[in-house]
């Protein structure tokens, strides 16, 4: 059809030539007819462009529908959120800490304002520059070191919100600083928290402990902090670590393009930490730790520890490790400077010696032999042995600290401290026959001895009481009779704890029960609930009356006419038993113990003082005893 058309075309052109002016008018005509023709030929290809632009706009028409359909209705909500998100800012709200309170309700510890410089990782700058230039600045305003500075910024997680601590408890002047260059200082932020303070804190660090910021490592055990929270390090503050902390809250605003605050949008309250109420007697605790102080002064010794307990109860009236520490220094994020002074004191200020240390009792442990030989019947209360200054075995000698003479029986054996007869009544001698070291460890085992007490504090450790295995295992050689008779008078491998002699003497004081020793008396929390902890007894009824009643007297002896005869003008009757133990290699070096309860016939407190490197005859642990009596029946009255 088309060779047809242009066959035409070309006919009408020659055509044109031979007319006249018809022949113009027909061309006029024919030249209207022949354009057209000509623009059926060409229409088909720019109908075929036509149609291209016309599919290519309608698909970009229908993608750009289907996007904003998309963004609009199935990704509406989450791009919305995404946007709400980069003006929507939650600000942490820190829940106080618990307080913690002596039985009287003495504030011990409470909590102080502070403020916390800290990083926020994904707002520092992205350029290297600027980044060094704000650890510069930091470091100079902080009294940082740079290096130091550089480190904490360039470890972090670039795509972390969650805030580091740069430095704790600035200055006043520090923080005003930082929020006047809050423009320059990108990245960086001031975040409201609290201190701890202790009150008469070295007194009470040993019972208290302190708390400080969570480290990597306990954050991964405890993945509900924050690289800024507090959490407790020692003592009561770790041990009761998840009734103290609160629940922390927050505060929703609206930021501008510069951070700053447009709009408060809404509050969530925290929650304050729960208080603890101690059995702890302020007072107690002052007069013990400072009559060990005063005692100390004039001796080559500045090492002690002592312990005091309810014995109807089991709540723990004082417990003092000596020296101590100042544990507000930790609380505030201590110095280099007074940690290394802290860590290399000969002394140790930072080992709780009240649970963690383990001792020779030395004659301390006579009142539970005895006890268990009247229980054995090996012996009676009328039993007499004739202490003449020592017992010869073959080429070895077993001396006593003096000749006591003969007659000796049971209860002037513990008031004098008769050593031959705890020989005799622990390894066997004459017609005594011995209890041996399986039932010496027993009765000393049902006394507490070698096993933890359960006390509510961290870092308690079992002592020892040996036995034959034990030796064979541990030292390689087998048990001997000597071995028998220093473990009797509390020497050898025997090793016991300040709070276990403690617990101990509560229960010599009871008459036979022995407790948990605890040192929080209740927790009440913040919308008013109380959970108060009652009395909890391990074993009672382990020793008959009868023999209770024997011991007993033998204690009340000691003040009477034995070996703490100073203790006898105190204003109620005291009944204790005084020890000495040697330690170490060097011959005549030994530890001053004594323990003690009154008053003697309803008694209300036990304690067990030791002063390390005391010297003979409890030279220096009945002098502090009579000191704390004498406060605690007389003056504080």
């Amino acid at each position: 059809m088309a060779e047809e058309l242009i066959q035409n075309i070309m006919l009408n052109r020659y055509l044109k030539k031979d007319q006249g002016d018809k022949g113009f008018e027909i061309e006029d005509s024919i030249m209207t007819v022949t354009e057209k023709e000509e623009a059926i030929v060409e229409r088909p290809y720019e109908r075929k462009g036509l149609n291209f632009l016309y599919c290519l706009a309608l698909a970009v028409i229908v993608i750009l529908f289907g996007r904003v359909f998309q963004l609009a209705f199935l990704q509406g909500e989450y791009y919305r959120d995404l946007s709400k998100g980069n003006r929507i800012r939650s600000i942490i709200i820190k829940a106080p800490r618990g307080k913690i309170l002596d039985r009287s309700g003495q504030v011990l510890v409470r909590n102080v304002p502070s403020i916390d410089v800290v990083i926020i990782p994904n707002k520092l700058p992205s350029d290297q520059e600027k980044r060094r230039f704000l650890s510069s600045e930091l470091a100079k305003l902080l009294s940082l070191e740079k290096g130091n500075v550089e480190v904490a910024i360039e470890s972090q997680d670039r795509e972390s919100p969650e805030p580091v601590l740069l430095k704790e408890n600035v200055s006043e002047e520090e923080a005003l600083i930082v929020s006047e260059r809050q423009r320059e200082f990108e990245g960086i932020a001031l975040e409201n928290t609290a201190i701890r303070n202790y009150e008469n804190s070295a007194i009470f660090s040993s019972i208290i402990g302190y708390d400080g910021k969570i480290s990597r490592e306990e954050l991964e055990k405890n993945p509900s902090y924050r690289l800024t929270d507090y959490i407790g390090k020692a003592g009561i503050e770790k041990q009761y670590e998840k009734d103290l902390k609160g629940i922390d809250g927050a505060r929703q605003v609206e930021v501008n393009a510069e951070e700053k605050i447009k709009k408060e949008l809404g509050i969530k309250n925290s929650i304050s930490g729960s208080d603890l109420i101690l059995n702890v007697d302020e007072g107690l605790q002052k007069k013990i730790y400072d009559s060990i102080a005063f005692n100390l002064e004039q001796t080559n010794t500045k090492v002690a520890s002592a312990v005091a307990i309810d014995p109807r109860t089991g709540g723990v009236l004082a417990l003092v490790s000596f020296p101590s520490f100042d544990n507000n220094l930790f609380a505030g994020g201590i110095s280099n400077e007074d940690y290394k002074k802290i860590i290399t004191d000969k002394n140790l200020p930072l080992f709780n010696r009240a649970v963690s240390g383990e001792y020779p009792p030395g004659s301390t442990i006579k009142p539970a032999i005895a006890s268990g030989a009247l229980e054995e019947r090996t012996i009676s209360q009328d039993t007499s042995v004739n202490c003449s200054g020592g017992i010869s075995l073959g080429v070895w000698h077993f001396g006593d600290w003096k000749t006591h003479g003969g007659g000796i029986d049971v209860r002037k054996a513990i008031a004098e401290s008769c050593d031959v007869f705890f020989y005799s009544v622990g390894g066997g001698y004459g017609n005594i026959l011995g209890l041996g070291m399986d039932r010496m460890k027993k009765y000393l085992n049902l006394f507490g001895f070698g096993n933890l007490t359960e006390i509510d504090l961290p870092g308690e450790t079992n002592g020892l009481i040996p036995d034959e295995k034990w030796k064979e295992d541990k030292i390689k050689e087998r048990w001997y009779i000597g071995d028998s008779y220093h473990s009797a008078i509390g020497q050898g491998f025997v090793s016991v704890t300040p709070l276990q002699l403690a617990n101990y003497t509560a229960a010599l004081a009871n008459g036979g029960k022995l407790f948990v020793p605890q040192v929080v008396s209740r927790i009440e929390k913040s919308n008013g609930e109380k959970k108060s902890f009652q009395p909890r007894i391990v074993r009672s009824n382990f020793i008959s009356a009868e023999t209770m009643r024997i011991v007993r007297e033998g204690m009340r002896q000691t003040v009477e006419s034995g070996t703490a005869q100073s203790l006898k003008d105190l204003p109620v009757a005291v009944a204790g038993k005084t020890g000495t133990a040697e330690f170490g290699s060097e011959k005549g070096k030994s530890h001053s113990w004594f323990i003690s309860f009154a008053p003697y016939e309803n008694p209300e407190i036990a304690m067990v003082v030791l002063v390390e490197g005391g010297g003979e005859f409890s030279s220096k642990a009945v002098p502090i005893t009579r000191d704390v009596y004498k406060w605690y029946f007389e003056e504080r009255k």
